[in-house]
């Protein structure tokens, strides 16, 4: 259907395939190292700049979206753009696939006792991955500030959320500052269109139909399987109710829900507090989710199932709620997003992101990378790379990995 004129200017480029989606995300899935923080700037890079699939305030309002649900903040976003761009629910679930499985793959190989990643180079390298977080965040907040602060106004917002944030902390937090931010937009920033918020339809391929039974199963999962587990007490169905109830539960991403899955699955016997560990040491080199955590877990837990069929009942499961959650929200979203009212909220929200996203960078992100003054000149490499010399982000995933090696010696 053809438009008129500028007026109505897309917010996203025409649908691709869902092979193209699929290898997009299978890029990002090697590459993004970092969390979900560093995720959403590796999106950025690759998906807004790079690949223009979508604007800078439309990806920004899809990331204040699925930071206010619960569930892997930056699967969702990926999921969501999968979707856009792969024209429905296929090349949402090749976007979600794509990203996971190389973590997956290596988690599950790990549980095997199939990996071992020890000793001062891979120490080294493990360090220099985290220096890839510090500059490809740095990235990120510098490009979305530029678009999403321009005036007083939001700059303020940005500001008085990394207050919040960092005072109230964890993922409440995170939902305060949001909604802090859509009330503040609501008073400060009705004036300010100038920015290109809601510049046209970001029109989600998922019928209103279809998102009410997402919603619907959201809420049938969450309350059933338990019920079941009380009544035939099957192993498989208690292993499931673990894992979604974890990923149900979560807000702000993958790092909150470790202390969830260890209840789970140390506190139940299923596994060793000190095989639980293991496996979360790796699981801090590796690319893509943290979340493919539970395909380690669900490996290695007793009783069966466990190997293989342990590992995707956990995987799936993890998911599968905040999947359900921005599935289901998704055909409502838009049309909130084209009014007036909800234009000023989300300027406000946007802001709110930026500062949420500078609260990150500096903890954990900079506090947990940034130990002496090499790791700063070597993180500042990384930024320079990707902002002045436009460097590919798995170039500088490569180069800093091997200058942590480096340092060791």
């Amino acid at each position: 259907m053809a438009d008129g004129g500028d007026s109505t200017k897309a917010a996203s480029a025409a649908p691709g395939s869902v092979g193209e989606v699929f290898l997009t995300f299978l890029k990002l899935g090697l590459t993004s190292f970092g969390g979900p923080i560093a995720h959403l700037g590796y999106f950025r890079d690759e998906i807004v700049v790079r690949r223009r699939w979508i604007d800078e305030a439309a990806y920004a309002d899809l990331v204040a979206l699925c930071q206010f649900l619960p569930g892997p903040a930056s699967s969702q976003v990926g999921f969501s753009l999968g979707i856009l761009r792969g024209n429905g629910l296929l090349g949402g679930l090749a976007a979600w696939l794509a990203f996971t499985m190389p973590s997956a793959i290596i988690l599950f190989a790990f549980s095997l006792g199939a990996a071992s990643f020890t000793g001062p180079v891979a120490e080294g390298i493990l360090h220099g991955l985290k220096l890839v977080a510090v500059a490809v965040v740095a990235q990120a907040i510098w490009g979305m500030a530029k678009s999403l602060t321009p005036d007083k106004e939001r700059a303020a917002i940005a500001l008085i959320a990394v207050a919040l944030v960092t005072f109230i902390g964890g993922s409440f937090g995170q939902i305060i500052t949001i909604a802090f931010g859509a009330l503040i937009g609501l008073w400060l920033c009705r004036g300010t269109g100038t920015d290109p918020v809601a510049a046209g339809h970001l029109h989600f391929p998922v019928s209103k139909t279809a998102g009410a039974i997402a919603l619907v199963l959201f809420a049938v999962f969450l309350v059933l399987p338990p019920l079941m587990v009380a009544t035939t007490g099957q192993q498989a169905i208690a292993l499931f109710d673990a894992f979604y109830r974890s990923g149900a539960l979560v807000f702000g991403g993958g790092h909150v829900v470790l202390p969830l899955l260890q209840a789970e699955v140390v506190t139940s016997g299923w596994l060793g507090n000190e095989t639980f560990l293991a496996g979360y040491g790796l699981a801090q080199a590796v690319p893509g989710p943290l979340f493919t955590f539970a395909a380690y877990l669900g490996a290695a837990v007793g009783p069966a199932p466990n190997g293989l069929p342990g590992a995707i009942i956990a995987l799936v499961a993890v998911f599968l709620p905040g999947l359900l959650l921005v599935y289901g929200t998704l055909p409502f979203w838009d049309a909130l997003r084209l009014r007036p009212t909800a234009q000023a909220a989300m300027r406000g929200t946007n802001a709110a992101v930026v500062g949420i996203l500078g609260a990150a960078f500096y903890s954990p992100v900079w506090t947990s990378a940034v130990l002496t003054p090499r790791d700063f000149a070597v993180a500042l490499a990384g930024f320079l790379l990707l902002t002045v010399w436009k460097a590919p982000p798995w170039v500088v995933v490569v180069l800093l990995g091997l200058a942590g090696a480096l340092l060791q010696f």
